[in-house]
């Protein structure tokens, strides 16, 4: 096997995932947030206090930049979160908890 020939993989078949209520295409493997980033949705997050809009920071799970509400569960890093078929995600308001 040489490394420098492409490997011809091929993703497995799409699925459908909504975000606030729209149908989005998703590919098995990829992230809440490559989904998102694909349907051309930069932002889905916005901060306490100033309401400013957030997406992806770091892309690695440091910053808490991408949070998303994932199927009712505030909090999750859009950026770890691997998509499933018929995944429910919402846009997040500040922590997603109702306290804020």
């Amino acid at each position: 096997m040489n490394p420098l020939e492409k490997t011809r993989a091929r993703p497995g078949a799409a699925c459908t995932v909504t975000f606030d209520g729209r149908p989005l295409t998703a590919l098995p493997g990829q992230t809440v947030a490559a989904a998102l980033w694909a349907a051309g949705v930069t932002a889905w997050r916005s901060t306490r206090g100033t309401g400013r809009p957030r997406g992806v920071f770091c892309g690695i799970g440091v910053c808490f930049d991408c949070l998303v509400t994932v199927n009712g569960r505030p909090g999750q890093r859009a950026c770890l979160v691997p998509v499933r078929p018929g995944d429910e995600i919402r846009t997040q308001e500040g922590t997603g908890r109702d306290d804020d």
